[in-house]
């Protein structure tokens, strides 16, 4: 086009470029092809400018989208409500909430240009995104004062009300639903949707009901998004029974359950490992002309391997490819973990080398998938070969990954390793996290390393890591299991007076050593403290059976 004589017009450069931007994932082409048209004095317009600085913002560079803005000024253009609406979407989206504040606050006291519903639209999303849902609210409020350029609509409403549920603010939402009505503002499927969802999250059926009382009273049909909302709701909640009826009501009236529908049925009835049934789900879906998506047979897949059916979830995993699809990252961490839990090492090996030759890169949870199977089925070396390879690579270790690694040493009493590894942290950058501390910690009891063990404890409380339930049994496990009865009864102390108590596996200990050593004082004293009726249980076992 550059090289035409006549040069085309400005209008089919516009026209050009709206259709790259329709393409998506093209704005960096547009932004290159604006620059090129500057460079060869091809004439822009207003047009031209909006459609780069919407490209700049998508592509999250927002500061170049001002640059833009001050082109309008340079050729004598004035910036109209899609710039500074497109700008205000730009900064919401980089999370620069205060600036977008700013900006539009400069709008309406410079007077740039006059707002419409779109921008106000824009500023009421942009602050419940950003979790200032009062702020919206407040917003909301100065709308409707007289003068004032546009009034709220249903969009708006419907904007504030769903992040008011999703925080939980639930009868606040409702107020609006009110206030809308009040204000003869109809409220649409999406309002009711809304709010439905957010009453099927607090499992407040009987004003779910209600809900749909008052939709009928208004003539608004509840669509498959609605409907799919109570089926996913009743399945979470163990209503199983209840949400297939949903499904079965759909069916008849013609509003027939899409792939979210079904995904929500089968995950209901893996929740209860009515594996069967949810396999008759999908298969229905698949009659019905549906194709299901990856997260379906994730479901059905994860479901096989907690109930131990490995043939089952391999031989739905190798079908995955054959449906015209690509295992993602998520079904790859699913299989991994199942098979490793199954005890599949070689086979998960297998999978793990076949998921890089095809490209698919390892996430922070596949390699804590990968690195924990390795340790758990003896192959610690090998995780260690893995964990020095990542770390070579460039991969980000995450403290998540060296706990893995120090969980695995110190089981295998290779707590030497673990004390260098543990050491090698502070060099990386990372802060050891409480779990991290209790396994290291448990790992010098094990050795005997008492001394070390305690003042590693308290060294976690220096650093300003306070203990938690789990350290604490963590150590009285150790103490005890080490014969360091005092040392307990000491922990024990400060355990309580943190508001802790102990596990199932401290008490089991507790009560096999009071059993074993039913004439030791500090053994006494310590089931005292623990439980003052516990002299009755150890005297009732020195008397024996009574005649």
């Amino acid at each position: 086009m550059a090289r035409m004589r006549p040069l085309p017009s400005v209008i089919q450069f516009n026209q050009m470029l709206t259709c790259i931007v329709k393409m998506k994932n093209h704005y960096s082409s547009v932004i290159s092809l604006f620059r090129d048209m500057c460079v060869r004095g091809i004439p822009v317009d207003e047009a031209t400018l909006n459609i780069m600085i919407n490209c700049c913002c998508v592509v999250g560079r927002v500061d170049l989208a001002f640059s833009t803005l001050s082109g309008f000024f340079k050729r004598g253009f004035v910036p109209n409500v899609v710039t500074f609406s497109t700008l205000l979407k730009g900064l919401f989206r980089d999370h620069k909430v205060p600036e977008a504040q700013e900006l539009f606050k400069k709008i309406i006291k410079e007077k740039l240009c006059k707002p419409n519903e779109t921008m106000l639209g824009i500023v009421i999303d942009g602050l419940c995104k950003a979790g200032n849902t009062q702020t919206a609210i407040e917003f909301l409020r100065a709308m409707e004062k007289r003068g004032s350029p546009c009034k709220p609509d249903a969009i708006m409403y419907n904007t504030v009300m769903d992040s008011l549920c999703k925080d939980k603010m639930v009868d606040e939402a409702l107020a609006l639903l009110l206030e809308m009505i009040e204000k003869d503002i109809p409220p649409n499927v999406v309002t009711y949707s809304s709010l439905i969802q957010g009453l099927c999250n607090l499992s407040r059926w009987k004003d779910v009901d209600k809900l749909f009382s008052e939709m009928k009273v208004y003539k608004i049909v509840p669509d498959v998004i609605t409907l799919s909302i109570v089926v996913d709701a009743l399945c979470k909640d163990g209503h199983i029974e209840d949400a297939e009826e949903v499904v079965r009501i759909m069916i008849q009236q013609g509003r027939n359950p899409d792939v979210v529908t079904y995904s929500s049925l089968m995950n209901g009835y893996c929740l209860q490992r009515r594996i069967d049934d949810a396999r008759r789900v999908f298969d229905t879906m698949v009659a019905s002309g549906l194709t299901p998506h990856l997260h379906c047979y994730g479901i059905l897949i994860n479901a096989y391997y907690k109930t131990k059916k490995v043939n089952a979830a391999m031989k739905l995993f190798r079908e995955i490819p054959h449906k015209g699809l690509t295992p993602n990252i998520v079904i790859y961490n699913t299989v991994l973990q199942g098979l490793f839990s199954s005890g599949r090492y070689l086979s998960a090996r297998e999978i793990f080398n076949e998921m890089q030759a095809s490209g698919m890169k390892p996430d922070f949870h596949t390699y804590c998938v990968v690195l924990d199977g390795l340790c758990k089925t003896g192959h610690v070396d090998e995780a260690l070969e893995l964990f020095h390879a990542t770390q070579a690579n460039g991969t980000d270790l995450h403290i998540g990954m060296y706990t893995i690694m120090l969980d695995g040493l110190c089981k295998c009493r290779r707590v030497d390793s673990a004390r260098d590894l543990f050491k090698n942290l502070s060099l990386k950058g990372l802060d050891p996290n409480v779990l991290t501390y209790s396994i290291m910690i448990a790992g010098l009891l094990s050795e005997g390393l008492l001394v070390e063990a305690k003042e590693l404890f308290e060294k976690m409380e220096e650093n300003g890591c306070l203990a938690d339930s789990v350290a604490y049994n963590v150590i009285l496990q150790g103490l005890l299991k080490g014969g360091h009865y005092e040392d307990a009864m000491a922990y024990y102390e400060e355990m309580v007076h943190r508001g802790f108590s102990l596990d199932a596996s401290t008490c089991s200990i507790l009560l096999d050593l009071s059993a074993e050593n039913q004439n030791n004082p500090s053994v006494l004293m310590l089931m005292l403290k623990i439980d003052p009726n516990s002299k009755k249980f150890m005297d009732g076992g020195q008397r024996g059976p009574s005649h």
